[in-house]
């Protein structure tokens, strides 16, 4: 069984498909900034992972995100926007005028990933992983941008809310309450 694996494990390496991992924390990604990082730097924490776009009628949700992660965060919260470019090319800047414009237009100071592919042949592996688990809520690729995934302190995804959910709304603070 040992020679099965390892001879599977090697042919999946030799097409080009490294990760085999089931925990949301050994996701390689990169910052915004172009930092190597994984979400094991906040293991322990709750995660809002938002997939976020410059140019999108729900942009203004960046206000409702903000002020969620300044309401929870000393209680373990972590929100983590992915820029992404899949929905009729709504992010279309580069990472370092992305970070520029939540800055400035938002005031954003929750951890910014670099831009992404939500969707595709070229989905980046988290989101991969995340649209195919299991939740009470839906499973499935993203439809659009600011979809949100709660994830638990013990890096399980929880919920799933759509675009139109605001981060303010009582559906999604009551769900975070709960994990938290």
């Amino acid at each position: 069984m040992k020679i099965i694996l390892t001879t599977l494990i090697t042919v999946l390496i030799s097409m080009g498909v490294t990760n085999t991992t089931d925990s949301i924390y050994e996701f390689p990604i990169q910052d915004i900034e172009g930092n190597e990082m994984t979400l094991g730097d906040y293991e322990g924490k709750v995660l809002l992972i938002v997939n976020v776009a410059s140019k999108c009628g729900y942009t203004p949700q960046y206000d409702g995100l903000q002020a969620l992660y300044e309401e929870y965060e000393d209680e373990g919260l972590v929100i983590v926007g992915f820029p992404a470019n899949n929905f009729r090319g709504q992010e279309p800047g580069t990472n370092e005028e992305i970070a520029e414009f939540c800055r400035l237009e938002y005031g954003v100071t929750f951890p910014m990933a670099a831009k992404v592919s939500v969707k595709g042949d070229d989905q980046a592996p988290l989101f991969e992983y995340l649209t195919s688990l299991e939740n009470e809520d839906f499973d499935g690729e993203i439809k659009w941008n600011f979809e949100k995934f709660l994830v638990d302190r013990e890096g399980n995804l929880t919920r799933r809310f759509r675009s139109a959910v605001k981060p303010q709304s009582e559906e999604l603070t009551s769900a975070i309450e709960a994990v938290l």
